[in-house]
């Protein structure tokens, strides 16, 4: 069922009532029936009581504080985000540098199976302890473009103070090699490209629905859900209908064939404009803006490291998914989506290349993965958090070294477009082709089994001055849609319980 989405922020623990369908309830019903049968004869077995299922549970508790530093060329925001669209007085000044101080604390529990169900419930608060940074959202509307007004001379943190019930879900497990999972959940998927909880941002992705995992055919895992609500890392909680099937066999302990499907009916995930254009771009007068955003996703993954002996190994990827419109979503939607590399591995040491593109349909459209943790690709400075028309073509060496609980890493892309796009400044001709260059470097100190520190730095660097559409002046508002250069800096602690 497709329903559009309300775009306010989630507001306190009271008006969040978890949405579930009557088909989802009436499958708990029958799950509940098979397990008091099952209580009922096990009657003579020694009392294990509820309460003790309680004391052996898991602890779903942590504490995440990060700074985070952002130094953006460019100006502010023409407008502020309301009804009125009102000019923003400073529109012409330098965005200011962004600096931020928040606090994530994750607070829950999930019980011990007791008569094959177990119960989680796990709370989020994320607080600013310093709000010198735009977090996106207000009021009136929140996506990718929006802005806190109150902020608006700052660069982009999103970030944005939250309370909620963050996961609540009932776990059955009634049937061998089998758990079903009914409520609000994260749920990540192979490399997260497509599926993940965006764990890195304070404010996580998680669903609300039913899922299904199983592992009763030998070496393969299956998983399968039908959520109904998704609530984004900017609070907004998004109506609808994702539908997931992911197979997994395992080829060796490392090395894995996958074969999945994601359908989105979500005809409103704030992306409009991101993917279509800004007004009424190649859309017949049409606004982007609200344009039904509904996709189905289908593909292939071959993923792993293959041994040759303890201290010398292999990595490979090669992937490849197809994307297209779904009921009812908009016809321009119709890309594919590739990734192939590899690289070898010496003792704690690993480097690999790999090429990644998300294609572009003639300029219309480019392939997009709205549920993915998408910061982890293209670089860290999230430059592409939304596929550009043009789309993408990042090709990147990674390395990474591990020496006693130190992890080092870095990687350098040069992130180019699948077609060429217009350019500031160069008519009506498509004569640009490279998007920029990117680095990143981190180094992550495990403590103890408990703390976690990590340090991190991305930078971008812009190459051709991108333009949305032809024609574009080389002036103060023409320069405005570029893709400018980006400092990033990040200081995090983490303690989990």
């Amino acid at each position: 069922m497709k329903s559009n989405s309300k775009c306010k922020p989630s507001q306190v623990l009271s008006s969040q009532a978890l949405k579930l369908s009557p088909v989802a309830f009436a499958v708990l019903l029958g799950f509940a029936s098979l397990s008091f049968n099952a209580m009922a004869e096990e009657e003579a077995l020694p009392e294990y009581t509820f309460m003790d299922a309680i004391k052996t549970g898991k602890n779903m508790t942590s504490f995440r504080l990060r700074y985070e530093h952002v130094e953006q060329d460019g100006l502010q925001p023409t407008n502020y985000t309301n009804a009125a669209n009102t000019a923003n007085p400073t529109a012409n000044r330098e965005l200011k540098d962004a600096d931020g101080i928040t606090l994530r604390s994750l607070v829950g529990w999930q019980t011990a199976p007791y008569q094959n169900f177990s119960f989680a419930v796990q709370f989020i608060n994320v607080s600013k302890l310093d709000d010198s940074f735009n977090d996106g959202t207000n009021g009136f509307r929140i996506n990718g473009a929006t802005n806190q007004n109150s902020k608006i001379e700052y660069a982009k943190i999103v970030d944005p103070d939250f309370t909620d019930i963050n996961q609540a879900y009932i776990d059955w497990t009634g049937v061998k090699n089998t758990r079903v999972r009914l409520g609000r959940q994260a749920v990540n998927l192979d490399n997260v490209r497509f599926i993940g909880d965006i764990a890195f941002r304070q404010v996580m992705q998680v669903f609300d629905g039913i899922s299904v995992f199983n592992k009763t055919i030998t070496d393969t895992e299956v998983f399968l859900a039908h959520f109904e609500e998704v609530t984004q890392i900017t609070t907004v909680q998004r109506g609808g209908d994702v539908d997931i099937a992911n197979i997994r066999y395992r080829i060796s302990p490392t090395e894995f064939l996958v074969g999945y499907g994601y359908l989105s009916n979500m005809d409103e995930l704030g992306y409009g404009n991101a993917w279509f254009g800004a007004g009424t771009l190649n859309n017949n007068g049409r606004a982007n803006l609200t344009a039904d955003q509904s996709n189905k996703t289908f593909g292939v993954r071959l993923d792993g490291t293959h041994p040759f002996n303890p201290n010398f190994r292999a990595h490979y990827t090669a992937e490849y998914a197809k994307q297209t419109d779904y009921s009812g979503g908009d016809k321009r939607i119709d890309a594919h989506y590739y990734k192939l590399g590899g690289g070898l591995g010496w003792d704690n040491f690993n480097m690999r290349i790999d090429q990644e593109l998300l294609s572009s349909n003639d300029n219309l459209y480019a392939f997009q993965t709205p549920y993915g943790t998408n910061h982890l690709f293209q670089g860290w400075v999230d430059k592409f958090l939304a596929t550009p028309r043009s789309g993408i073509k990042d090709t990147f060496v990674t390395a990474t070294y591990r020496y006693d609980d130190f992890l080092f890493f870095a990687d350098y892309h040069v992130i180019n477009s699948d077609e060429d796009f217009n350019t500031v400044g160069g008519g009506a001709s498509r004569n640009g082709n490279q998007y920029g260059k990117e680095w990143n470097a981190a180094v992550t100190y495990n403590v103890n089994k408990n703390i976690m520190t990590k340090l991190e730095y991305g930078k971008f660097t812009e190459d051709d001055h991108y333009a949305a559409t032809p024609n574009v002046a080389n002036n103060v508002a023409g320069n405005r849609g570029r893709v400018r250069d980006t400092e990033k800096l990040w200081l995090t602690a983490m303690y989990t319980f």
